[in-house]
């Protein structure tokens, strides 16, 4: 009907009465109404009408007519809808489209969003362009996952690499660290247990055999073996949790969606659509009333929903009719058997396009059945007499649901690629119609929310990947579109962007061999990069803006994901750091030698503590931290928008956070004082009796069976001891013949184009006379850049350098800690001489002793005491700028300038 509406408006014409659809109970109307026919007659039939030798339009009758022939004598124009599904294989066309072909059409006509191959493209109308005219929906997607126990054996297979390895995340614990999720490399034998660090959860965990990209991979555990498909974990606890809050954020999203539209003065009728894929989850025969467990949560929880905004549905009932009787506003849609039963589609695989699926005759059948069926109600569904508003159906329908008043879309299907399907969410971007049949152009509106099992990254990362393979999005492909936004980047004025410009520079581009005639970049990044920089445009428009044109063609090549262009900034000289030495070389070389040897020295740390008191301490903050708490599993749900960038790549926009959404409280596996014991001592390093007397006085023991609160208590255990080690801490000595490696204190920093994003990101010192000891440094704050330039200016210091993070460090309670930096002054610009010329400096930019923490003070402490055992030399504080600095240290300011 919309289609003959379309062509009543365009061109006056009744197209009802220039087409049929094929009946093959009276294939004699091809004879009277299109071969035979005079005007313009239509034709419309699916392919299992012409795909076979034995169908009756093929067959030659009694009368020896053969009507396959009669309209291969007419030469017919075909138009083919979704062209993919007929194509067959490389190697053998499907028996759909050898039929065609021995037609000999006048000409073919292939209409599709997702073509598989272009045959002489004459229009084309992409995601991407719909996108850009307002033309479908906006995409939100929300999804919904469990925070995992760390004491369950996690797997999750997150890729298939390069060099034949599974790419695999598990938990893991480092000696004194938290346990946390880690990524590793692994191929067959590969032991969980080792990789985790011990994790007893992962005991004779292994991977059973070497990865393969076309199977699951295989893990073997001592109860068997399990497979995990890409993408996927073995993390399936109390999943109807997560499908609970699944459909609570569908019921939520549609009421609000379906009441900002009235608010909005529309009558459109929102509609939720469920896919699932096993039919049981909704209908299932073996319970006492029928309903499936999906349908039993959505009752719960619609229930819950309308009772608690009875008052607002009341006051807007025209459009919520029979709201309260949840039987009305929910129906499932399946695919039917000969019997009318609904039924599993055998052989169907939801991760596969609708093309790739092959089905029995019969399972096409069932689907076919079941989509006249959704057809049937097409138009009541978007009527608000009709108080349907909730779906559910089987994925393998999802070809029959292109009802544009989908707003809400529901995956209840297990985490993975097969969830994140542009076919599937395909199925909610039409745009809406209200209740008259008139579309809703109203961007505010347009916006489609899908809610899935999954992780956001992986849920995200899957949609780009399928959308961008749908649109054939070629990375390297330059589009007219790159070209225009080129020359609008490049800040040329609007009149001067012309079809024949974008034509100009398409083919200076393929002249100089920047990219081949099909529009793709051709050769090497280099070969490319040099040929860009080095070519001179030869229409004058071009080149009045050659240098932006240029660097705005790579930056959106490079932003579409392409490998073969590089961007460097010539503003910038290569950066290339190495060692000055602005005094004389021996002079360079005696200070120089003076600081190493202060600098290589090693030293340990003695301190002395209470140990009644530790544990008393310990215990006392257990108990606190344990007052309200409880052993639970979280769910948390994660928000984000679709949209596409200026290179016409569909991306997904990363994420923050996620909102906590429910808490369940669980009861965990006891473990014994022993096992608890044992866990607390290798991550602090405890004796094995006083983590026994701390157990003693802990008086929720039983939480400590949850390993996310055991870890957590470690860790405070663990925190208390390192302060209560850092306050107590008596004198350093020195470890004779244990130094540091000079090469790693004194290491240059690698500076890269990004690190000029900043300003003060990096310190170049100056030309013609610096005390830096090196070209350049990266640095962390704008106090510090500060720092660095006013003691350049200082003609009393003689040298500094920003200590390398990790290369000199002071051993502490807390771990190994790095101070900032090493200044060497002349003497006799000091007030005190007698405390050296060697400073090393804790910059804290803007800070007062106050605005400390305490970790920060003490590691100042450790400091202090670590050099009073080096040397009396060196002299070690923190300052809060340069001017502290120099009253601190007793430095005469001889800064000409402040910058």
């Amino acid at each position: 009907m919309e289609l003959a509406d379309h062509f009543k408006r365009l061109y006056n014409i009744d197209i009802g009465k220039h087409s049929f659809i094929y009946d093959s109970k009276n294939p004699k109307q091809i004879s009277s109404k299109l071969v035979e026919s005079n005007d313009l007659s239509i034709c419309v039939l699916n392919i299992q009408a012409f795909n076979k030798d034995t169908n009756i339009l093929r067959k030659t009758d009694e009368y020896e007519q053969n009507l396959w022939e009669d309209i291969k004598y007419i030469k017919p124009i075909v138009i083919i809808d979704e062209p993919q599904k007929i194509e067959g294989t490389a190697k053998k066309k499907s028996k759909s489209l050898v039929a065609i072909e021995e037609l000999k059409p006048l000409f073919t006509l292939r209409y599709s969003a997702t073509h598989k191959q272009l045959y002489n493209q004459i229009y084309k109308l992409d995601s991407y362009a719909a996108y850009q005219k307002d033309l479908v929906k906006k995409i939100v997607v929300k999804t919904v996952y469990g925070v995992i126990p760390k004491d369950y054996p996690y797997v999750r297979y997150l890729a298939f690499t390069s060099d034949l390895k599974a790419k695999i995340e598990i938990f893991s614990q480092d000696q004194g660290g938290t346990i946390r999720f880690k990524t590793f490399n692994v191929g067959g034998g590969a032991s969980l247990e080792e990789l985790s660090g011990g994790l007893s959860q992962y005991k004779d965990y292994r991977i059973a055999e070497e990865p393969h990209k076309l199977k699951p991979l295989s893990v073997a555990t001592k109860e068997g073996f399990f497979g995990l498909e890409l993408g996927h974990s073995n993390h399936e606890i109390e999943k109807n949790e997560a499908v609970r809050i699944q459909i609570r954020l569908a019921i939520q999203n549609h009421f609000t969606k379906q009441l900002n539209i009235i608010r909005s003065g529309r009558k459109i009728k929102a509609l939720t659509l469920f896919f699932i894929d096993a039919v049981d989850k909704v209908r299932d025969d073996s319970a006492p009333d029928g309903r499936g467990e999906y349908l039993r949560i959505f009752d719960e929880e619609y229930k819950k929903y309308v009772t608690t905004h009875a008052h607002e549905l009341e006051m807007n009932k025209e459009y919520f009719p029979d709201y309260m009787n949840v039987q009305a506003v929910r129906e499932g849609y399946f695919a039917r058997d000969k019997k009318n039963n609904a039924v599993d589609v055998e052989g169907w695989d939801s991760s596969l396009d609708d093309s790739d699926v092959k089905l029995k005759a019969k399972s096409q059948e069932d689907i076919d059945r079941g989509i006249s069926l959704i057809l049937e109600k097409k138009d009541e569904l978007i009527s608000f007499e009709e108080p349907l508003a909730f779906i559910f159906s089987h994925s393998a329908l999802r070809e029959g649901w292109d009802n544009p008043n989908v707003f809400t879309l529901c995956t209840l299907k297990a985490g993975g690629s097969d969830i994140a399907k542009k076919q599937e969410i395909g199925r909610g971007l039409r745009l809406p119609v209200d209740n008259t049949g008139n579309r809703c152009i109203d961007r505010r509106i347009n916006e489609l929310t899908v809610i899935a099992n999954d992780y956001y990254d992986h849920f995200a990362s899957a949609l780009q990947k399928d959308f961008n393979d749908n649109m054939h999005f070629v990375k390297d492909e330059v589009t007219a579109d790159i070209l225009i936004e080129t020359l609008k980047s490049a800040g040329m004025p609007e009149e001067k962007i012309s079809p024949k410009l974008v034509d100009t520079l398409k083919e200076e581009l393929v002249s100089v061999g920047v990219m081949n005639t099909d529009n793709v970049l051709k050769g090497s990044s280099q070969q490319i990069t040099k040929t860009l920089d080095n070519m001179v445009f030869v229409d004058d428009t071009l080149n009045e803006h050659a240098q932006l044109i240029k660097q705005q063609f790579k930056e959106l090549m490079v932003q579409k994901g392409t490998r073969k262009i590089e961007i460097t900034n010539g503003d910038n000289a290569p950066y290339d750091n190495g060692v000055r030495a602005y005094v004389t070389q021996g002079e360079f070389e005696k200070i120089y030698l003076g600081l190493r040897k202060n600098l290589m020295q090693r030293s340990i740390y003695k301190f002395k503590i209470d140990k009644d008191k530790f544990i008393d301490d310990c215990t006392f903050q257990i108990n606190q931290s344990l007052l309200f708490k409880k052993a639970k599993n979280e769910y948390k749900v994660e928000t984000g928008r679709a949209k596409f960038n200026t290179s016409q790549m569909f991306v997904m926009e990363e994420l923050a956070y996620g909102d906590k959404e429910l808490e369940v409280e669980i009861t965990s596996d006891p473990k014994s004082d022993f096992e608890i014991a044992n866990f607390i001592m290798y991550h602090t390093m405890l004796p094995r009796l006083a983590i026994f007397k701390i157990l003693q006085g802990v008086t929720k023991r039983e939480l400590l069976n949850n390993q996310d609160i055991l870890d957590e208590v470690t860790q405070l255990i663990k925190g208390i001891l390192n302060d209560t080690k850092a306050s107590n801490i008596t004198s350093y000595e020195v470890i004779n013949g244990y130094e540091l490696d000079e090469r790693n204190i004194f290491e240059l920093d690698t500076i890269t184009e990004a690190d000029f994003e900043q300003e003060w990101r990096v310190f170049k010192a100056k030309s013609d006379r610096s005390s830096a000891m090196n070209e350049y440094y990266k640095l962390d704050s704008e106090g510090e850049s500060k720092f660095a330039h006013k003691l350049e200016n200082n003609e009393n210091v003689l040298l500094f350098t920003k200590l390398k993070k990790g290369g000199f460090v002071i051993d502490t309670p807390y771990g190994n800690y790095s101070p900032d930096w090493a200044v060497v002054c002349r003497k006799e610009a000091l007030k005190d001489p007698s405390i050296g010329i060697y400073f090393i400096v804790e910059t804290k930019a803007g800070k007062t002793w106050a605005d400390l923490t305490d970790v920060e003070k003490n590691k100042i402490h450790c400091g202090e005491l670590h050099f009073k055992a080096v040397s009396d030399d060196t002299k070690f504080d923190w300052v809060n700028g340069y001017e502290d600095f120099v009253n601190k240290f007793g430095v005469a300011d001889s800064n000409m300038e402040d910058l």
